[in-house]
């Protein structure tokens, strides 16, 4: 029954992060394909430097919500149904962890919008508000100041999640929060970066564009 149940999480979940909130947002504010502008990418940074700051936030906050709201049926799906799979235990976290993955690959490579997305920022966010607030909370400050003080939302994009990280990891050496979600921030702060690289090289070489 719980394989059935993570089936249904992951469809959910792929489905959900495929939603191109920017590209939506795109046509509805000035009626263009925002793919076809700026860095190519559906995400809120590029919304926002092209339809201006309103359309941007918005899509942040929508891009967040879309992959939280994953995560969080992951929990009320699996609810307490476990199966053990050598020495993994799969639990409703572990169901989290895996919408979550699955909820930034649709994001990324969205089936609605010929898999060309974003880079994953708001989705990361988004999914940890609901596994771990306060790892979230200090990354989106730490994103919002190093953006505004750099005007380099990539700038703020990768150390914003190198320090959800670092605070994740904190919350599971002092208080005992689940692994699982250590591991998770670990896969996916990987993936930002690597999602940035494009971003870094223009940083290292003074071209990067400002916000």
């Amino acid at each position: 029954m719980i394989v059935l149940k993570l089936i249904i999480v992951l469809v959910i979940a792929y489905l959900l992060g495929s939603i191109p909130c920017g590209l939506i947002i795109g046509k509805l504010m000035k009626g263009i394909d925002i793919r076809q502008y700026g860095s190519g990418k559906t995400g809120g940074t590029n919304v926002m430097r092209t339809t201006g700051a309103k359309s941007g936030i918005i899509t942040l906050l929508i891009d967040g919500a879309k992959a939280g709201l994953a995560v969080l049926l992951a929990q009320v799906i699996i609810g307490d149904s476990s199966i053990v799979l050598g020495n993994i235990s799969i639990n409703w976290q572990v169901a989290q962890i895996m919408a979550g993955i699955v909820a930034i690959a649709g994001h990324n490579w969205p089936v609605f919008a010929q898999f060309r997305g974003g880079r994953g920022v708001a989705a990361y966010f988004g999914t940890m508000f609901i596994m771990s607030p306060l790892a979230a909370a200090g990354g989106v400050i730490v994103l919002v100041i190093l953006a505004r003080k750099t005007r380099h939302m990539s700038t703020g994009s990768i150390f914003g999640a190198i320090c959800s990280w670092c605070i994740t990891l904190l919350l599971t050496l002092l208080y005992g929060n689940p692994a699982v979600y250590l591991l998770y921030s670990s896969l996916i702060v990987l993936l930002i970066i690597y999602q940035h690289r494009d971003n870094i090289r223009r940083l290292r070489q003074g071209t990067e564009r400002c916000l």
